[in-house]
């Protein structure tokens, strides 16, 4: 693939041409980049423009599988997997697609260096890939897994011929960027944009959009002043302080739809005295509160939920119990709204030798998740009032990812996307106990670890027999919500805006690209 390099300002150029003409497109998109390559990171925003450049053996549109670069898959025995695959798909070099470019793929999936939210947990089972033929992939697993095809439809696929001969800095410079996706790579300005233009030779459908100008716009009110200058077509997690403004516009249309984001606090679970959790006079702890359930509890029980929702999130989000919203494969009806009960709260902080409460700070990204400094503030409110003093610390997504990882702070926050749109995904990656080797944990910050939790992601993940592996999943959530191993928020709604004249239609939960954009009518 040849190599273009566009200046940064030549890149604004063209996009603010693109702007003018219907047969470009430009988003304003929130999440961060991290990198192009597209097995470094599982976060919101590298996946989102994956979709653009690469592939997905099985997709997962709408909560529902589909064929992707498998046509078929079915189960040979419990443990053997048999995946049918296109034979009219080619890389952008020309070269053709084939079983080896899987095996690959998914071998190094395992171990990216340098990432930091690994996609390892979804091919965890795996013990044997074997290409039977081209066009023929059998794989076999360490466990009957019934979620396999599910797994890997997380999971984008590169090629060997140039992957294996290529680092995670060579797709950042387009060298390595030869994908069998909808758009090919022009340019890419780290924390600024990637610019792409269709891909003629996609064996999927025509994409409408000849060229695409995929630009980071952080801060909402300034996405939004994009869209109303007309300076992008498209932007994404509108700001729910501008839904007023953008309803009202003659000129744009707005978007919501209810979403599978989740906002969850994660407690640490270290036993070490840390920093920022002390007595009242400032001195770390012996011990750490937070280790005590009723602590938890009494956290849990301290939040007005219904309070953020309406006048932090002005109905942008509904009230969460548990890590998955209604109608979703493993949510428990059973568990309720969590009460706001101050005085309950107050008691447990007692019963648990903290009469006088405590000192936290708690820590969350700036540029990462939609009105989660605003929460965060909001929370530290309600704990200080039972006697939790609390202090938000805002930080760069770029820090925080990497020192919440590490385990580093006492209480961090997560907007956990749930994108394959059951409870298992987040069991796998959130509640898990860490475990790098066979990928578990990989999200989760706090070190949180039951053994009942990963007896039941155990016994999910080898059940074939849906009913009961439903039932797997939702004892799993009476489990850690009476544990408080996290404490769940809210769920985000989706909120898109565009200029008149073209429409939003997600594809799975809060990823943005291209493909989702159509022209009204059409």
């Amino acid at each position: 693939m040849k190599k273009i390099i566009l200046s940064t300002l030549t890149a604004a150029l063209l996009g603010a041409g693109m702007a003018a003409h219907a047969e470009n497109l430009s988003i304003g998109f929130a999440d961060p980049l991290s990198s192009l390559d597209p097995q470094l990171n599982n976060h919101a925003g590298d996946r989102s423009v994956a979709l653009h450049f690469w592939d997905l053996l099985i997709e997962n549109k709408w909560n529902k599988l589909q064929p992707g670069l498998a046509e078929s898959w079915k189960n040979l025995d419990p443990s053997t997997w048999e995946f049918k695959l296109r034979k009219d798909v080619k890389w952008q070099d020309g070269k053709p697609f084939t079983a080896d470019d899987l095996i690959y793929s998914y071998t190094r999936a395992k171990a990216v260096p340098g990432s930091v939210a690994t996609y390892a947990g979804y091919l965890r089972t795996i013990e044997t890939m074997t290409a039977k033929d081209a066009h023929t992939l059998i794989i076999k697993t360490n466990t009957p897994n019934p979620d396999l095809p599910l797994n890997l439809a997380s999971v984008h696929v590169v090629s060997k011929h140039v992957g294996e001969k290529s680092t995670t800095e060579d797709y950042n410079s387009g060298k390595a960027m030869v994908g069998t996706g909808p758009y090919k790579l022009l340019s890419y300005t780290p924390g600024d944009r990637v610019i792409m233009e269709r891909n003629d030779a996609y064996f999927g459908n025509k994409q409408i959009w000849e060229k695409v100008n995929y630009r980071y716009i952080n801060n909402a009110a300034a996405r939004t002043a994009a869209l109303l200058a007309g300076d992008v077509d498209v932007i994404d997690k509108v700001s729910v302080s501008d839904l007023a403004k953008l309803k009202s516009a003659s000129n744009v249309s707005v978007y919501p739809y209810d979403g599978l984001r989740v906002m969850l606090l994660q407690p640490s679970f270290n036993a070490a005295p840390s920093q920022f959790i002390t007595d009242n006079a400032g001195k770390p702890l012996a011990k750490n509160p937070l280790l005590d359930q009723r602590v938890r509890q009494a956290l849990n029980l301290a939040i007005n939920r219904d309070a953020i929702t309406k006048r932090i999130l002005q109905d942008a989000a509904t009230e969460a119990n548990q890590w998955m919203p209604k109608g979703t494969f493993g949510y428990n009806p059973e568990v309720k709204n969590i009460p706001f009960d101050a005085a309950k709260a107050k008691k447990l902080l007692a019963d648990a030798g903290f009469p006088e409460g405590f000192k936290l700070t708690m820590h969350v990204p700036n540029d990462r998740y939609p009105q989660g400094p605003e929460t965060a503030q909001a929370v530290a409110q309600f704990w200080t009032r039972i006697g939790v003093k609390t202090q938000v610390e805002v930080v760069p997504w770029a820090v925080y990812s990497g020192r919440a990882n590490k385990n580093e702070y006492a209480m961090s926050m997560l907007a956990w996307g749930n994108g394959t749109g059951e409870a298992s995904y987040a069991l796998v990656n959130v509640l898990a106990s860490v475990d790098a080797k066979k990928g578990l944990g990989a999200s989760n910050w706090g070190r949180y670890s039951n053994a009942a939790v990963d007896k039941a992601l155990a016994e999910s993940t080898s059940e074939f027999d849906t009913a009961k592996r439903e039932a797997i999943l939702r004892h799993s959530v009476k489990v850690v919500s009476d544990d408080a191993g996290i404490i769940p928020l809210f769920h985000y709604k989706n909120i898109w805006a565009t200029k008149k004249g073209l429409k939003v239609t997600p594809m799975t939960s809060d990823r943005t690209a291209a493909m989702m954009v159509t022209k009204v009518g059409k």
